[in-house]
């Protein structure tokens, strides 16, 4: 019996590389050639793509991909009927999400939404932003920009944009003022709704998804081994900081056990001290791969 094989939608652009970094991590060998939109990956039952996140919540919901990772607003700006398998935190340059904001010129007198009434703004969220202002019932005129958003206000050519951002660094640089956040979006990984009701593909889908997950919960986080004698061990278990109770086993020397833990690495280099002080011994640290809870 053949095989399905599951058509897979990546970012194309800010989100590519931290993308193809995250799959590494996740255990898949994933590469392209130079302007190529067709990456090459070590599984015979996925076959990627590379588009712009913009398109392909429309081209999941058609049909015409399986699956995809896109932002929240995307699936937002198209109104696309898709399934959200589940959410990926990471983007560009942090594991937060990312925020659609309103900014004006740092000189502006406009303070707040209402003062933008009559005004023109652009932006590349364009239906989704015409929307959030007609629930306000503030009459603006949103145009579409092509690029350059931020340079837009300082020109004269807009009075405000909406604009992505995730630390806010850009906007600032382009001398503008945040005065509301409209939306706040985090990577989704989606599903065509007829491809999610076929057993194999949804299968593959989910398995992919959770080996992703798996690969960002265990980012920044490592796992600790140490042996303690039986008499200390409870002042052990007060400083370890464990996701769940800490795994314990008996040593083959009596009383003596050996204990199992996975923190946050930034955490390790203040507890290993007070580890050794309370009767830890033999203490290995190791990076982690995958977290599946």
């Amino acid at each position: 019996m053949k095989r399905k094989i599951i058509s897979l939608g990546l970012p194309k652009g800010s989100l590519e590389v931290s993308t193809f970094e995250l799959f590494r991590m996740a255990g898949f060998k994933i590469f392209k050639e130079e302007r190529s939109y067709f990456p090459s990956i070590d599984d015979p039952k996925i076959k990627p793509v590379l588009l712009r996140p913009q398109e392909i919540p429309r081209y999941v919901e058609e049909g015409v991909l399986d699956c995809g990772i896109t932002g929240e607003d995307w699936i937002l700006e198209n109104e696309a009927k898709v399934v959200a398998i589940g959410e990926l935190l990471y983007a560009k340059k942090t594991a937060q999400p990312v925020r659609w904001v309103v900014a004006v010129r740092e000189n502006s007198s406009i303070r707040n939404l209402a003062q933008l009434e009559g005004k023109r703004i652009a932006t590349e969220l364009v239906n989704f932003t015409r929307k959030f202002f007609k629930k306000k019932k503030i009459k603006v005129e949103v145009e579409f920009s092509w690029g350059a958003t931020e340079a837009k206000v300082n020109s004269g050519l807009v009075d405000a944009v909406v604009e992505l951002t995730e630390t806010g660094t850009s906007l600032k640089a382009n001398g503008l003022r945040e005065i509301a956040c409209i939306c706040v979006s985090a990577t989704k990984f989606i599903a065509n709704k007829s491809s999610y009701r076929d057993k194999e593909k949804r299968k593959k889908m989910e398995s992919v998804f959770m080996l992703l997950k798996g690969a960002l919960e265990a980012k920044n986080k490592v796992g600790l081994k140490l042996n303690v004698e039986k008499k200390n061990l409870k002042k052990i278990l007060k400083i370890l900081p464990a996701l769940k109770n800490p795994t314990i086993s008996n040593l083959a020397i009596e009383n003596w056990v050996a204990c199992e833990v996975v923190i946050d690495e930034e955490k390790v280099k203040e507890l290993i001290p007070k580890l050794k002080e309370a009767g830890a011994c033999d203490i290995i640290e190791y990076p982690l791969n995958k977290l599946i809870y």
